[in-house]
Protein backbone atom coordinates (compact mmCIF):
# COMPACT_ATOMS: atom_id res chain seq x y z
CA UNK A 1 0.00 0.00 0.00
CA UNK A 2 1.24 3.62 -0.77
CA UNK A 3 0.49 6.61 1.55
CA UNK A 4 -2.94 8.57 0.96
CA UNK A 5 -1.20 11.29 -1.47
CA UNK A 6 -4.26 13.45 -1.22
CA UNK A 7 -7.55 13.73 -0.09
CA UNK A 8 -10.96 15.36 -1.48
CA UNK A 9 -10.41 18.96 -1.57
CA UNK A 10 -12.80 20.45 0.95
CA UNK A 11 -10.08 22.81 2.24
CA UNK A 12 -8.02 25.44 1.15
CA UNK A 13 -4.25 24.26 0.12
CA UNK A 14 -1.48 26.47 -0.37
CA UNK A 15 1.25 24.40 -2.13
CA UNK A 16 3.91 27.38 -2.24
CA UNK A 17 6.94 26.78 -3.70
CA UNK A 18 10.27 28.67 -1.88
CA UNK A 19 11.72 29.59 -5.65
CA UNK A 20 8.19 30.28 -7.36
CA UNK A 21 8.18 32.59 -10.32
CA UNK A 22 9.93 35.57 -9.48
CA UNK A 23 8.32 39.30 -9.93
CA UNK A 24 9.01 42.95 -8.31
CA UNK A 25 7.48 42.43 -4.88
CA UNK A 26 4.71 43.64 -4.18
CA UNK A 27 4.01 46.48 -1.44
CA UNK A 28 1.17 45.43 1.33
CA UNK A 29 -2.08 46.30 0.03
CA UNK A 30 -1.48 47.64 -3.47
CA UNK A 31 -4.55 47.34 -5.39
CA UNK A 32 -4.76 45.61 -8.40
CA UNK A 33 -7.95 43.86 -9.35
CA UNK A 34 -11.24 43.51 -7.84
CA UNK A 35 -13.20 40.51 -6.60
CA UNK A 36 -16.73 40.45 -7.83
CA UNK A 37 -19.47 40.18 -5.38
CA UNK A 38 -20.48 36.26 -6.09
CA UNK A 39 -20.40 33.67 -3.30
CA UNK A 40 -17.10 32.79 -4.62
CA UNK A 41 -15.87 35.78 -4.77
CA UNK A 42 -17.27 36.80 -1.24
CA UNK A 43 -15.49 33.08 -0.07
CA UNK A 44 -12.08 34.56 -1.46
CA UNK A 45 -12.12 37.89 -0.07
CA UNK A 46 -13.17 36.21 3.36
CA UNK A 47 -9.82 34.08 3.13
CA UNK A 48 -7.83 37.12 2.01
CA UNK A 49 -8.69 39.07 4.96
CA UNK A 50 -8.34 36.58 7.54
CA UNK A 51 -4.83 35.28 5.80
CA UNK A 52 -3.21 38.27 5.29
CA UNK A 53 -4.05 39.89 8.95
CA UNK A 54 -1.65 37.42 10.16
CA UNK A 55 -4.22 36.91 12.87
CA UNK A 56 -4.33 33.20 14.37
CA UNK A 57 -7.43 33.51 15.59
CA UNK A 58 -9.47 35.49 12.88
CA UNK A 59 -8.01 32.57 10.61
CA UNK A 60 -9.26 30.13 12.82
CA UNK A 61 -12.70 31.72 12.53
CA UNK A 62 -12.28 31.53 8.78
CA UNK A 63 -11.62 28.19 8.65
CA UNK A 64 -14.36 26.98 11.16
CA UNK A 65 -16.84 28.88 9.02
CA UNK A 66 -16.02 27.02 6.20
CA UNK A 67 -15.94 23.95 7.76
CA UNK A 68 -11.97 23.53 6.74
CA UNK A 69 -9.25 21.37 9.04
CA UNK A 70 -5.96 23.29 8.96
CA UNK A 71 -2.97 22.90 10.79
CA UNK A 72 -2.82 26.61 12.11
CA UNK A 73 1.27 26.06 13.04
CA UNK A 74 1.70 25.13 9.17
CA UNK A 75 -0.65 28.37 8.07
CA UNK A 76 0.80 30.66 10.12
CA UNK A 77 4.61 29.74 8.81
CA UNK A 78 2.91 30.22 5.30
CA UNK A 79 1.66 33.87 6.15
CA UNK A 80 5.11 34.73 7.36
CA UNK A 81 7.13 33.27 4.78
CA UNK A 82 4.70 34.93 2.17
CA UNK A 83 3.69 38.82 3.91
CA UNK A 84 -0.26 37.89 2.78
CA UNK A 85 -1.10 37.68 -1.09
CA UNK A 86 -2.28 40.32 -3.30
CA UNK A 87 -4.56 39.94 -6.27
CA UNK A 88 -3.31 40.32 -9.47
CA UNK A 89 -6.29 38.96 -12.14
CA UNK A 90 -9.46 36.67 -11.82
CA UNK A 91 -9.08 34.66 -15.04
CA UNK A 92 -12.45 33.39 -14.74
CA UNK A 93 -15.81 33.84 -12.37
CA UNK A 94 -18.99 31.96 -12.34
CA UNK A 95 -21.16 32.40 -9.34
CA UNK A 96 -19.87 29.68 -7.16
CA UNK A 97 -16.47 29.02 -9.05
CA UNK A 98 -13.66 31.30 -9.66
CA UNK A 99 -10.24 31.03 -11.33
CA UNK A 100 -7.64 33.61 -9.89
CA UNK A 101 -4.20 34.57 -9.97
CA UNK A 102 -2.06 36.14 -6.66
CA UNK A 103 0.86 37.43 -5.94
CA UNK A 104 3.08 36.68 -2.86
CA UNK A 105 4.06 40.21 -0.84
CA UNK A 106 7.53 39.41 0.17
CA UNK A 107 8.95 37.67 -3.04
CA UNK A 108 6.39 38.62 -6.08
CA UNK A 109 5.81 34.87 -6.53
CA UNK A 110 2.61 34.26 -8.83
CA UNK A 111 -0.05 31.60 -7.62
CA UNK A 112 -2.55 30.30 -9.52
CA UNK A 113 -6.17 29.72 -7.44
CA UNK A 114 -8.94 27.73 -7.89
CA UNK A 115 -12.18 27.57 -5.47
CA UNK A 116 -15.35 26.15 -6.33
CA UNK A 117 -18.34 25.61 -3.60
CA UNK A 118 -20.14 22.53 -3.31
CA UNK A 119 -23.92 23.02 -4.81
CA UNK A 120 -25.78 22.77 -2.14
CA UNK A 121 -26.22 26.28 -1.18
CA UNK A 122 -26.47 27.43 2.79
CA UNK A 123 -24.35 26.83 4.78
CA UNK A 124 -21.48 27.78 2.38
CA UNK A 125 -18.71 24.60 2.09
CA UNK A 126 -15.77 24.32 -0.19
CA UNK A 127 -16.08 21.50 -3.09
CA UNK A 128 -12.47 22.09 -4.11
CA UNK A 129 -10.13 25.06 -3.14
CA UNK A 130 -6.17 25.52 -4.06
CA UNK A 131 -3.41 28.01 -4.62
CA UNK A 132 -0.29 26.46 -6.23
CA UNK A 133 2.77 28.22 -7.43
CA UNK A 134 3.85 29.16 -10.79
CA UNK A 135 7.12 27.32 -11.19
CA UNK A 136 10.25 28.51 -11.88
CA UNK A 137 10.35 29.42 -15.87
CA UNK A 138 6.32 28.51 -16.37
CA UNK A 139 3.71 30.55 -16.60
CA UNK A 140 -0.32 31.56 -15.58
CA UNK A 141 -1.33 29.48 -19.07
CA UNK A 142 0.43 26.20 -17.78
CA UNK A 143 -2.97 25.73 -15.78
CA UNK A 144 -4.97 26.12 -18.66
CA UNK A 145 -6.99 23.10 -20.56
CA UNK A 146 -8.67 23.64 -23.30
CA UNK A 147 -10.57 20.89 -25.44
CA UNK A 148 -7.63 18.89 -26.92
CA UNK A 149 -6.20 18.75 -23.60
CA UNK A 150 -8.91 17.48 -22.16
CA UNK A 151 -9.36 14.83 -24.89
CA UNK A 152 -5.41 14.21 -24.90
CA UNK A 153 -4.89 13.46 -20.85
CA UNK A 154 -8.30 11.53 -20.92
CA UNK A 155 -7.32 9.01 -23.51
CA UNK A 156 -3.70 9.09 -21.61
CA UNK A 157 -5.27 8.21 -18.50
CA UNK A 158 -7.69 5.62 -19.95
CA UNK A 159 -4.60 3.99 -21.71
CA UNK A 160 -2.75 3.44 -18.22
CA UNK A 161 -5.70 2.48 -16.50
CA UNK A 162 -6.39 -0.50 -19.52
CA UNK A 163 -2.79 -1.62 -19.04
CA UNK A 164 -2.09 -1.33 -15.75
CA UNK A 165 -5.55 -1.48 -13.37
CA UNK A 166 -6.05 -4.40 -10.82
CA UNK A 167 -9.53 -5.46 -12.53
CA UNK A 168 -9.97 -5.02 -16.33
CA UNK A 169 -13.19 -4.91 -16.46
CA UNK A 170 -13.29 -2.42 -14.39
CA UNK A 171 -11.11 -0.34 -16.45
CA UNK A 172 -13.19 -0.98 -19.89
CA UNK A 173 -16.81 0.52 -17.94
CA UNK A 174 -14.15 3.47 -16.37
CA UNK A 175 -13.25 4.05 -19.94
CA UNK A 176 -16.42 3.89 -21.36
CA UNK A 177 -18.39 6.21 -19.14
CA UNK A 178 -15.72 8.70 -18.97
CA UNK A 179 -15.47 9.01 -22.96
CA UNK A 180 -19.46 8.88 -23.25
CA UNK A 181 -19.21 11.85 -20.79
CA UNK A 182 -16.80 14.26 -22.56
CA UNK A 183 -18.75 13.40 -25.59
CA UNK A 184 -21.37 14.56 -24.53
CA UNK A 185 -19.79 18.23 -23.48
CA UNK A 186 -20.12 17.12 -19.51
CA UNK A 187 -16.49 18.35 -18.94
CA UNK A 188 -16.66 21.49 -21.29
CA UNK A 189 -16.61 24.32 -18.85
CA UNK A 190 -13.83 22.42 -16.98
CA UNK A 191 -10.47 25.29 -17.95
CA UNK A 192 -7.83 24.28 -15.69
CA UNK A 193 -5.43 21.77 -14.94
CA UNK A 194 -6.22 21.13 -11.00
CA UNK A 195 -10.00 20.83 -11.71
CA UNK A 196 -9.48 18.64 -14.67
CA UNK A 197 -7.77 16.18 -12.51
CA UNK A 198 -9.95 16.43 -9.46
CA UNK A 199 -12.96 15.10 -11.84
CA UNK A 200 -11.76 12.66 -13.53
CA UNK A 201 -10.84 11.23 -10.06
CA UNK A 202 -14.01 11.89 -9.02
CA UNK A 203 -14.79 10.02 -12.95
CA UNK A 204 -13.08 7.26 -12.08
CA UNK A 205 -13.79 6.67 -8.19
CA UNK A 206 -17.49 6.61 -9.42
CA UNK A 207 -17.21 3.88 -11.44
CA UNK A 208 -14.10 1.89 -9.75
CA UNK A 209 -14.80 2.69 -5.89
CA UNK A 210 -11.57 2.96 -5.74
CA UNK A 211 -10.13 5.12 -3.15
CA UNK A 212 -6.28 4.73 -4.05
CA UNK A 213 -7.13 6.05 -8.37
CA UNK A 214 -5.96 9.48 -8.60
CA UNK A 215 -5.37 11.79 -11.38
CA UNK A 216 -3.28 14.62 -10.75
CA UNK A 217 -2.20 17.79 -12.08
CA UNK A 218 1.65 19.11 -11.71
CA UNK A 219 2.60 22.67 -12.82
CA UNK A 220 6.05 22.09 -12.47
CA UNK A 221 6.58 19.95 -15.69
CA UNK A 222 6.85 16.34 -14.72
CA UNK A 223 10.02 14.45 -15.91
CA UNK A 224 10.28 11.26 -17.69
CA UNK A 225 11.10 7.90 -15.66
CA UNK A 226 13.69 5.51 -17.49
CA UNK A 227 11.98 1.88 -17.82
CA UNK A 228 14.80 0.86 -14.89
CA UNK A 229 15.29 3.75 -12.90
CA UNK A 230 19.41 4.06 -11.33
CA UNK A 231 18.95 5.14 -7.90
CA UNK A 232 20.28 8.78 -7.88
CA UNK A 233 22.57 8.84 -5.28
CA UNK A 234 21.32 12.65 -4.57
CA UNK A 235 17.77 11.89 -4.32
CA UNK A 236 18.63 8.93 -2.25
CA UNK A 237 20.31 11.32 0.30
CA UNK A 238 17.37 13.75 0.35
CA UNK A 239 15.11 10.92 1.01
CA UNK A 240 17.11 10.22 4.00
CA UNK A 241 17.15 13.27 5.01
CA UNK A 242 13.65 14.12 4.89
CA UNK A 243 12.86 10.64 6.64
CA UNK A 244 15.13 11.25 9.67
CA UNK A 245 13.91 14.83 9.66
CA UNK A 246 10.50 13.42 10.27
CA UNK A 247 11.63 10.60 12.47
CA UNK A 248 10.19 7.97 9.93
CA UNK A 249 6.85 9.14 10.54
CA UNK A 250 7.42 7.84 14.56
CA UNK A 251 5.88 10.84 15.99
CA UNK A 252 5.67 9.18 20.10
CA UNK A 253 6.82 6.17 21.73
CA UNK A 254 6.42 6.10 25.44
CA UNK A 255 5.71 3.85 28.64
CA UNK A 256 2.65 5.67 30.39
CA UNK A 257 1.38 4.90 33.78
CA UNK A 258 0.68 1.64 35.17
CA UNK A 259 3.72 0.47 31.98
CA UNK A 260 1.48 1.06 29.09
CA UNK A 261 3.33 1.58 25.79
CA UNK A 262 1.87 4.15 23.59
CA UNK A 263 2.80 4.07 20.15
CA UNK A 264 2.21 6.73 17.54
CA UNK A 265 3.29 6.35 13.88
CA UNK A 266 1.77 8.76 10.59
CA UNK A 267 2.63 6.44 7.93
CA UNK A 268 4.61 3.30 7.31
CA UNK A 269 8.06 4.24 5.55
CA UNK A 270 10.74 2.30 2.96
CA UNK A 271 12.68 -0.60 5.49
CA UNK A 272 15.78 -0.12 3.77
CA UNK A 273 15.77 3.59 4.97
CA UNK A 274 13.63 3.43 8.17
CA UNK A 275 13.81 0.02 9.19
CA UNK A 276 16.76 1.02 11.81
CA UNK A 277 14.49 3.94 12.90
CA UNK A 278 11.62 1.35 13.31
CA UNK A 279 13.00 -1.03 15.17
CA UNK A 280 14.57 1.67 17.52
CA UNK A 281 11.27 3.06 18.45
CA UNK A 282 9.38 -0.59 19.11
CA UNK A 283 12.34 -1.64 21.47
CA UNK A 284 11.37 1.21 23.51
CA UNK A 285 7.43 -0.38 24.33
CA UNK A 286 9.09 -3.98 24.12
CA UNK A 287 8.53 -4.94 27.97
CA UNK A 288 5.04 -2.61 28.46
CA UNK A 289 2.42 -4.65 29.95
CA UNK A 290 -0.39 -3.50 27.17
CA UNK A 291 0.57 -1.68 24.11
CA UNK A 292 -1.32 1.06 22.56
CA UNK A 293 -0.75 1.61 18.70
CA UNK A 294 -2.44 5.03 17.34
CA UNK A 295 -2.86 4.99 13.69
CA UNK A 296 -5.53 7.57 13.42
CA UNK A 297 -3.45 9.72 11.76
CA UNK A 298 -1.80 6.79 9.84
CA UNK A 299 -2.29 7.09 5.56
CA UNK A 300 -0.61 4.22 4.98
CA UNK A 301 2.53 3.22 3.13
CA UNK A 302 5.16 0.55 2.41
CA UNK A 303 3.99 -3.03 2.82
CA UNK A 304 7.44 -4.27 3.93
CA UNK A 305 7.28 -1.62 6.82
CA UNK A 306 3.83 -3.11 7.58
CA UNK A 307 5.72 -6.61 8.46
CA UNK A 308 8.76 -5.03 9.43
CA UNK A 309 6.65 -3.78 12.54
CA UNK A 310 4.33 -6.52 13.18
CA UNK A 311 7.01 -8.73 13.35
CA UNK A 312 8.03 -7.12 17.01
CA UNK A 313 4.33 -8.45 17.77
CA UNK A 314 5.16 -12.31 17.35
CA UNK A 315 7.56 -14.22 18.57
CA UNK A 316 7.17 -16.55 15.88
CA UNK A 317 7.15 -16.37 12.23
CA UNK A 318 3.73 -15.46 11.22
CA UNK A 319 2.18 -15.24 7.28
CA UNK A 320 0.61 -11.66 7.48
CA UNK A 321 -1.29 -10.81 4.34
CA UNK A 322 -0.59 -11.47 0.18
CA UNK A 323 -0.12 -8.82 -2.74
CA UNK A 324 -0.86 -10.57 -6.19
CA UNK A 325 0.01 -8.56 -9.48
CA UNK A 326 -2.64 -8.14 -12.35
CA UNK A 327 0.17 -7.65 -15.30
CA UNK A 328 2.52 -10.43 -13.97
CA UNK A 329 -0.64 -13.06 -11.99
CA UNK A 330 2.20 -13.09 -9.32
CA UNK A 331 1.82 -13.35 -5.67
CA UNK A 332 4.04 -11.77 -2.98
CA UNK A 333 3.77 -12.82 0.38
CA UNK A 334 4.94 -10.89 3.19
CA UNK A 335 5.66 -12.83 6.40
CA UNK A 336 7.29 -11.52 10.01
CA UNK A 337 10.42 -11.91 10.38
CA UNK A 338 11.97 -13.83 13.90
CA UNK A 339 15.17 -11.85 13.70
CA UNK A 340 14.28 -8.53 13.95
CA UNK A 341 16.78 -6.30 15.18
CA UNK A 342 15.82 -5.12 19.35
CA UNK A 343 13.39 -7.15 22.14
CA UNK A 344 9.85 -7.78 20.85
CA UNK A 345 7.02 -7.24 22.80
CA UNK A 346 5.83 -10.51 24.86
CA UNK A 347 3.35 -13.19 22.85
CA UNK A 348 1.00 -12.24 26.17
CA UNK A 349 1.12 -8.65 26.01
CA UNK A 350 -2.40 -7.46 24.71
CA UNK A 351 -2.04 -4.86 22.06
CA UNK A 352 -5.02 -2.27 20.94
CA UNK A 353 -4.79 -0.28 17.97
CA UNK A 354 -6.61 3.03 17.31
CA UNK A 355 -8.25 4.23 14.03
CA UNK A 356 -9.99 6.95 12.65
CA UNK A 357 -12.38 7.10 9.08
CA UNK A 358 -8.78 8.54 7.72
CA UNK A 359 -7.00 5.64 8.66
CA UNK A 360 -5.86 4.60 5.31
CA UNK A 361 -3.98 1.75 3.11
CA UNK A 362 -1.19 0.24 4.78
CA UNK A 363 -2.25 1.13 8.14
CA UNK A 364 -5.89 -0.48 7.29
CA UNK A 365 -3.35 -3.13 6.35
CA UNK A 366 -1.84 -3.66 10.00
CA UNK A 367 -4.63 -3.35 11.29
CA UNK A 368 -6.71 -6.14 9.39
CA UNK A 369 -3.77 -8.42 9.73
CA UNK A 370 -3.68 -8.15 13.28
CA UNK A 371 -7.55 -8.39 13.67
CA UNK A 372 -7.70 -11.65 11.59
CA UNK A 373 -4.40 -13.47 13.36
CA UNK A 374 -6.37 -12.04 16.71
CA UNK A 375 -3.22 -10.44 18.28
CA UNK A 376 -4.51 -6.97 18.47
CA UNK A 377 -8.01 -5.22 19.65
CA UNK A 378 -9.39 -2.39 17.38
CA UNK A 379 -10.82 0.90 18.79
CA UNK A 380 -12.33 3.48 16.82
CA UNK A 381 -14.19 4.15 13.86
CA UNK A 382 -13.89 2.16 10.51
CA UNK A 383 -11.51 2.59 8.37
CA UNK A 384 -10.81 4.24 4.92
CA UNK A 385 -10.91 1.13 2.67
CA UNK A 386 -8.03 1.17 0.47
CA UNK A 387 -6.37 -2.31 0.01
CA UNK A 388 -4.96 -1.88 -3.92
CA UNK A 389 -1.48 -1.11 -3.99
CA UNK A 390 -0.79 1.72 -6.17
CA UNK A 391 1.86 2.44 -8.98
CA UNK A 392 2.22 5.91 -10.90
CA UNK A 393 2.41 6.95 -14.06
CA UNK A 394 2.88 10.19 -16.33
CA UNK A 395 0.24 11.02 -19.02
CA UNK A 396 1.85 14.31 -20.29
CA UNK A 397 4.34 16.78 -19.06
CA UNK A 398 1.47 18.25 -16.07
CA UNK A 399 -0.68 15.51 -16.03
CA UNK A 400 -0.41 12.03 -13.92
CA UNK A 401 -2.11 8.93 -12.61
CA UNK A 402 -1.65 7.04 -9.86
CA UNK A 403 -3.10 3.31 -11.23
CA UNK A 404 -3.97 0.91 -8.27
CA UNK A 405 -2.35 -2.08 -9.94
CA UNK A 406 -2.24 -5.23 -7.31
CA UNK A 407 -5.12 -7.00 -4.98
CA UNK A 408 -4.32 -7.79 -1.24
CA UNK A 409 -5.43 -10.84 -0.33
CA UNK A 410 -5.71 -12.06 3.41
CA UNK A 411 -4.82 -16.04 3.92
CA UNK A 412 -7.17 -16.20 6.55
CA UNK A 413 -10.28 -14.04 5.31
CA UNK A 414 -9.01 -14.43 1.71
CA UNK A 415 -10.46 -11.67 0.74
CA UNK A 416 -9.18 -7.76 2.26
CA UNK A 417 -10.89 -4.44 2.78
CA UNK A 418 -11.29 -2.75 -0.20
CA UNK A 419 -14.07 -0.27 -0.02
CA UNK A 420 -15.62 -1.39 3.11
CA UNK A 421 -12.94 -0.54 5.77
CA UNK A 422 -11.86 -2.34 8.71
CA UNK A 423 -14.54 -2.48 11.24
CA UNK A 424 -13.41 -2.01 14.70
CA UNK A 425 -13.92 -4.21 17.57
CA UNK A 426 -15.11 -1.54 19.87
CA UNK A 427 -16.84 1.35 17.78
CA UNK A 428 -16.36 4.50 19.29
CA UNK A 429 -15.54 8.02 17.89
CA UNK A 430 -11.66 8.55 16.70
CA UNK A 431 -11.57 11.23 19.29
CA UNK A 432 -12.85 9.07 22.25
CA UNK A 433 -10.32 5.49 20.82
CA UNK A 434 -7.33 6.51 23.71
CA UNK A 435 -9.41 6.48 26.61
CA UNK A 436 -11.34 3.77 25.67
CA UNK A 437 -8.27 1.84 25.02
CA UNK A 438 -7.22 3.20 28.56
CA UNK A 439 -10.05 2.01 30.51
CA UNK A 440 -10.13 -1.57 28.82
CA UNK A 441 -6.69 -1.70 30.02
CA UNK A 442 -7.80 -0.89 33.67
CA UNK A 443 -10.54 -2.84 33.67
CA UNK A 444 -9.23 -5.71 31.65
CA UNK A 445 -12.48 -6.88 30.26
CA UNK A 446 -12.65 -9.09 27.19
CA UNK A 447 -13.82 -7.66 23.98
CA UNK A 448 -17.28 -8.10 23.45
Amino acid sequence: MVPRLSCPAIALALVLSANGFAQTPTPAGTPTTKLPDTPAGRVIADWMDAFNSGDSIKLVAYYQKYGVQRDMAVQMDRRRRSGGFDLVSVERSQPRMIETVFRERVTGNLAYGVLELSPDGVPVTLKQSLLMAVPPGGSVADFKVDAATRARVIDGAIAKLNEYYVFPDVAAKMASTVRARNASGAYDHITNGPMLAQLLTDEFQGVSKDKHLRVNFSAPRIPDRPANPVPDSAMQARYRQDMERVNCGFEKAEVMANNVGYLKFNFFADTEVCGPIASREMTKVADVDALIIDLRENGGGSPGMVAHVSSYLFSKRVHLNDLWTRRTNETNEFWTRPDVPGKKVKDNVPVYVLTASRTFSGAEEFSYNLKNLKRATIIGETTGGGAHPVSGHKIDDHYGIGVPFARAINPYSKTNWEGTGVAPDVKVPAAEAMTTALRMISERRPVP
